[in-house]
């Protein structure tokens, strides 16, 4: 595998505007973001003071992990429309701040494609941010609204010991924690508390005293095992898909005991003591939302489910394995997960997997 500070630079989604893009395959997470519209205005509305916001200063928004759209633009223009109103139910219609909105994702990111799509109408200057979310990316006390949606169970980096031949964590034969030993679980959790750390101070630096930062995280319930979620049983079939190949020559047996996954679904219970240790924020609202994904897993389209996930990892793949098996892999993949939907798609499985709405103030001092 290349190294770590390398290798990060990939975890960026499919480009374009094609078929396989993650333009295309991203309805789930458009779903949720219009769920949680209504949450984000009524964040605005009673948690925003208008008067502590200078007439000639803009208000500034961060969308983190914005990939290309539209989705990205989706949560921007929530976000404002928010704020206006806020300023006309106060009869300040005159003093609606300019709004500057800065678009952040790896370096990697098709930031092509994104500012080629920028809405025509759009009421904001647009800025793009390269860089990883996990450290500073702004001067201090420069945003008043940060906004991050299904891009927080993406870590930083792989945990070492996963890829070490000679630790008891090393995942061998497997891409992900799911059906993994207990070691290499124990590592994902520790690097996703580390990254969730400097995610929080990075944040808490940047966001003016009582700015907000609204996340939609995908998670799975207190206790859940990753066995137990249909997330993870899918991962493993990526990696099964994989082995096959690797048992067909196809793939090298060496470069798949190298390859995992960077990814980390956390519990509710995880993310709120996180929070609260960190301490520069407070927990405004943590709440649950319906599972866009069940949703279109529910009413058969399992294929969906596929594309959804290629658009995420391909990238990765690609990197590690090389553009060769791609079509192959993903054409045996989709095989799989369809001869294996009624065990993978059972509701429990389905249940122990879902996107939650967490709404996080700064407090003033600390």
């Amino acid at each position: 595998m290349k190294e770590e500070k390398n290798f990060s630079e990939f975890f960026a989604m499919n480009g374009g505007n094609g078929p396989l893009s993650y333009a295309k395959n991203s309805s789930y997470q458009k779903a949720a973001l219009d769920g949680s519209k209504a949450m984000v205005s009524e964040a605005i509305a009673y948690k925003f003071d208008v008067k502590k916001l200078s007439s000639s200063t803009p208000y500034r928004i961060a969308d983190l992990g914005c990939s290309i759209g539209p989705n990205t633009f989706a949560a921007v223009k929530n976000i404002i429309e928010a704020v206006e109103i806020k300023y006309h139910s106060h009869g300040l219609e005159s003093s609606v701040p300019e709004f500057q909105v800065f678009f952040n994702d790896h370096a990697s990111n098709d930031f092509n494609t994104l500012f080629s799509s920028l809405p025509p109408d759009r009421q904001y200057f647009a800025v793009g941010v390269p860089g990883s979310f996990h450290g500073r990316l702004f001067p201090e006390a420069s945003l008043h609204f940060v906004h991050s949606s299904y891009s927080l169970h993406w870590l930083s980096k792989l945990p070492e010991e996963v890829l070490d031949t000679n630790s008891p964590s090393w995942n061998k034969g497997k891409i992900h924690y799911s059906g993994a030993p207990n070691g290499a679980l124990e590592a994902y959790q520790t690097q996703f508390r580390k990254d969730m750390m400097s995610f929080l101070n990075a944040r808490a630096q940047e966001l003016v005293p009582d700015g907000l930062m609204a996340l939609l995280i995908a998670l799975v319930p207190n206790g859940t095992t990753p066995p137990e979620s249909f997330i993870c049983l899918l991962y493993e079939l990526l990696g099964s898909s994989l082995m096959d190949m690797a048992s067909k020559g196809l793939v090298s047996e060496a470069k798949l005991h190298s390859f995992n996954l960077p990814i980390y679904y956390a519990s509710p219970e995880e993310l709120e003591s996180l929070v609260e240790e960190n301490g520069y924020f407070s927990i405004e609202k943590m709440v649950p939302m319906t599972n866009q994904m069940k949703h279109g897993i529910t009413i058969g389209n399992s294929k969906l489910c596929v594309l959804h996930i290629r658009a995420g990892v391909e990238q990765l793949i690609k990197e590690h394995f090389g553009n060769e098996i791609i079509d192959e892999l993903f054409n045996h993949y989709a095989d799989k997960v369809a001869a294996e939907s009624s065990f993978i798609f059972k509701q429990d499985h389905l249940d122990n997997f879902f996107e939650q709405f967490v709404l996080l103030k700064r407090k003033v001092s600390h």
